[in-house]
């Protein structure tokens, strides 16, 4: 898949690399309580290391074509992350995830990226069907795939561990190829 991909003038997902790590580390933690409602991960990125060991894993997975992490990037500064998680080449499906920083909410660079992700996995990666899953509760996440026409397709009951010893419920929503209108 393309390292780069335009979605506006101000807007693009590029491929993360090694030096991202910095960055990506000062927005969790200076955010941790805002990212971490929501992230489970946010819990256990506790040092700088953390998110190098991320990218480091973002990076090989990326040369092995096995998962596609990118920046979000705003005016070429780093808002948030997007990409996907385990895609599965024999069935020609994937997951999405994604984050963005506090204050870059509402202005509908999310909606932007995810849609330009799907656009690049249907036309490039030739993907039948992609998924979002949404912890119950999380409304700002869960209107991503409403917005864009995904279909709601279940809960997956404790399907995340949220700390403290407590799961939570995953509302499962898909995007096949065929539900988007002129996709190649």
């Amino acid at each position: 898949m393309n390292r780069k991909i335009p979605i506006d003038k101000d807007l693009s997902l590029k491929a993360v690399v090694a030096s991202d790590a910095i960055k990506m580390y000062k927005i969790i933690d200076s955010q941790r309580k805002y990212l971490g409602e929501w992230l489970p991960f946010v819990q256990f990125t506790n040092k700088l290391d953390d998110s190098k060991g991320f990218i480091e894993i973002a990076i090989k997975h990326r040369e092995m074509k096995r998962d596609y992490v990118y920046k979000i990037c705003y005016k070429d500064k780093m808002i948030g992350l997007i990409g996907t998680k385990e895609i599965d080449y024999l069935n020609r499906n994937t997951e999405i995830g994604y984050w963005l920083s506090e204050e870059h909410q509402g202005k509908g660079f999310m909606t932007k990226s995810v849609h330009a992700l799907i656009q690049a996995l249907f036309s490039e990666v030739k993907l039948e069907r992609i998924q979002i899953c949404c912890a119950v509760g999380n409304e700002k996440s869960i209107a991503i795939p409403n917005r864009l026409g995904f279909k709601q397709e279940g809960i997956k009951r404790n399907g995340e561990w949220a700390g403290n010893l407590q799961f939570r419920d995953l509302i499962v929503f898909s995007l096949l190829r065929s539900d988007q209108q002129g996709t190649t």
